[in-house]
């Protein structure tokens, strides 16, 4: 990973729909070369996907939550199966410490949150920290600190 593969993902990462010719002029480099060096790190795993980002609040879910879990003897494996099924769930994380698990959710409202919070007690306790604002909007991998 050089420093124009890094220029590259920064580019992406801020518009993945930006074209060759675009990244090309922020770099430095002809299209040809930026799509060979896109092609390249697709191939490597280093770009794993390309997705639209969906605004919560534009499509009704005008809550989100960061819900941890301490896993009851027994349910963590179940639990663990679950989740998946849970469409409130954008993001869940299996983590070392008291908790179990650490999910992202996004609820409708208050109501909805009840309801949620009532389902997942059957698995464990859990633990609820209502999002008041995302400091870091834009979570983008940057570049490490050569030092």
């Amino acid at each position: 990973m050089d420093h124009l593969n890094w220029e590259i993902l920064k580019s992406l990462q801020e518009n993945a729909r930006l074209s060759f010719s675009e990244i090309g002029r922020k770099v430095g480099l002809t299209s040809p070369a930026v799509a060979e060096r896109v092609k390249k790190m697709e191939d490597s795993g280093v770009i794993s996907e390309y997705k639209a980002v969906i605004s919560p609040m534009k499509v009704g879910y005008q809550l989100k939550a960061i819900i941890t879990v301490s896993a009851f003897m027994g349910r963590l494996k179940p639990f663990l199966v679950k989740v998946k099924e849970f469409d409130e769930v954008i993001n869940c994380y299996r983590v070392t410490g008291n908790e179990n698990i650490i999910m992202e959710v996004i609820l409708q409202d208050r109501e909805h949150l009840e309801r949620f919070i009532d389902e997942l007690l059957y698995y464990g306790e859990t633990k609820t920290h209502i999002v008041l604002s995302d400091i870091m909007e834009n979570n983008t991998i940057k570049k490490p600190v050569e030092e």
